[in-house]
């Protein structure tokens, strides 16, 4: 069954009128081409101006449709073959992250991700994307693996955030990303970092440090989601348009503040609109921007990332 969301029943309305009008015109065989082309150009118009106009809720929304690609169909799309890697060699291996060895046409590269699940069983299974501490470090782990080996980096980052039980705070979830974030500003490899769905509070931001960080076009990226945020300031979910508004979590906020290199166009309609299309995209991002960074002298690289991070959140009067 088709998900769309309230801001979409315009263009749905429109659909379902075009079906029935063409569905007339076969039973009938009358020419009913100039209606058809009206609602087609109507349907265009439509489109263009709700897609081109979202707010920043309705691109959390997006961000969350449940047929949007996740990482393991981006791997599935963009690499040749993947060999995935488990544990942290200290506790377990979590399912929340991902990552292994994968080849994107002649490239080699380590690639680790969030991944959310599909159905109520494997959501269950990953933990809906919110990984442990060991996810994060086991994500460090084979980050320390590729820069032994030299080989870059591309992390795809999708959660609502960090776990936040008591077991995992018994663990060591605050220091674990924050080794992270240490140990992911000095690696002397290439680091490209993608948001393709959401980005939340530590959780993202724990494998979300690299010489390039790009979000896709209808993605957020924030301390925070507007959800909590509205509980917080006015202990209620009501108010979580107003909280996604104020956060400036979308992706065009976020680049006109500096705190990401680039926004990556999806397919008409969101990612789950056109899944090759916008593995193909993201693929020839990683393929431009790896061609760069690897002929960079790499303290020089890390001096740059270290220098880009440094910058954010400076304020001149």
């Amino acid at each position: 069954m088709k998900t769309s969301f309230d801001f979409e029943k315009p263009i749905d309305d429109l659909l379902g009128q075009l079906e029935k009008v063409k569905q007339v015109a076969e039973k009938t065989k009358v020419d009913m081409s100039a209606t058809i082309s009206e609602l087609e150009a109507e349907l265009k118009r439509t489109r263009e101006e709700i897609y081109g106009n979202l707010t920043g809720w309705q691109k959390v929304q997006m961000s969350r449709h449940p047929d949007r690609p996740q990482t393991l169909d981006y791997i599935s799309m963009m690499c040749d073959n993947f060999l995935e890697l488990h544990g942290d060699r200290t506790v377990k291996d979590d399912k929340a992250i991902i990552g292994g060895w994968a080849n994107i046409d002649d490239q080699s590269l380590m690639i680790i991700g969030h991944q959310k699940g599909k159905n109520t069983k494997e959501r269950q299974f990953r933990n809906f994307g919110m990984a442990n501490p060991e996810g994060y470090r086991k994500a460090l782990r084979l980050m320390k693996m590729a820069e032994k080996f030299n080989k870059p980096i591309v992390t795809l980052i999708d959660t609502m955030g960090a776990y936040p039980g008591l077991e995992a705070e018994e663990r060591g979830q605050g220091e674990a990303i924050a080794r992270n974030l240490l140990e992911m500003s000095v690696l002397k490899v290439p680091v490209i970092c993608i948001i393709i769905g959401e980005g939340a509070s530590g959780g993202a931001l724990g494998i979300g440090i690299g010489d390039r960080v790009y979000m896709l076009e209808h993605t957020w990226y924030s301390v925070i989601s507007p959800e909590s945020c509205s509980s917080i300031l006015w202990r209620s979910w009501d108010y979580k348009e107003r909280a996604a508004e104020s956060l400036k979590l979308t992706s065009e906020n976020m680049l006109s503040n500096g705190l990401i290199d680039g926004i990556i166009p999806e397919p008409f309609g969101g990612a789950h609109q056109d899944p090759v299309a916008i593995g193909e995209t993201v693929k020839q991002q990683i393929l431009t921007d790896l061609n760069l960074l690897t002929a960079k002298n790499a303290d020089e690289m890390v001096a740059e990332r270290i220098d880009k991070f440094c910058k954010m959140g400076v304020v001149v009067e």
